[in-house]
């Protein structure tokens, strides 16, 4: 791991850094490697970013606020991914969404849970059309589910030894 300042970087990233920093596009793939890395893009990596490719912070922060696939603030331990495509939304996927928040303590305009353990967040499509409504939880795809199910699915996961 190599420190530069306020953050620290795999020697992978390193190497990604050093072979991205002058080809086109290089910020949204740098911000990507961040993001695979650390879980989400902190404002200390956002800075050291910018100080390594020559760019402007203004405009780090610009590519990370345009794409919604960039996270700035830290995610859960366990992550969930609601979808709400038309597929789902339609058959109860606004409520699953919102009885995950709820069970979970997540309020306002926040995604993570006060315990740090779980996030929460809408997307668009997982591509399970035929599953519907369909939850991911780090990866895992659950499907056909209802609102009684996802107090049980969420305990299946807090209990769960990594």
């Amino acid at each position: 791991m190599a420190n530069t300042g306020g953050i620290t970087f795999s020697k992978d990233l390193e190497d990604f850094i050093a072979l991205w920093k002058t080809k086109p596009g290089n910020i949204i793939m740098i911000l990507h490697k961040v993001q695979e890395e650390q879980g989400y893009i902190s404002a200390e990596a956002a800075e050291e970013v910018a100080a390594r490719t020559g760019t402007p912070l203004a405009k780090v922060y610009g590519i990370m606020t345009f794409y919604h696939l960039f996270k700035t603030k830290k995610p859960g331990k366990n992550q969930i991914s609601v979808c709400l495509g038309t597929a789902c939304y339609l058959k109860g996927g606004r409520d699953i969404y919102d009885e995950a928040r709820s069970i979970l303590g997540i309020r306002g305009d926040e995604t993570v849970s006060p315990d740090g353990e779980f996030s929460v967040e809408p997307v668009r499509c997982i591509g399970c059309c035929g599953l519907s409504p369909v939850v991911t939880i780090n990866g895992d795809v659950h499907g056909r589910l209802t609102k009684g199910d996802v107090k049980p699915l969420i305990e299946q996961y807090r209990n769960k030894v990594a």
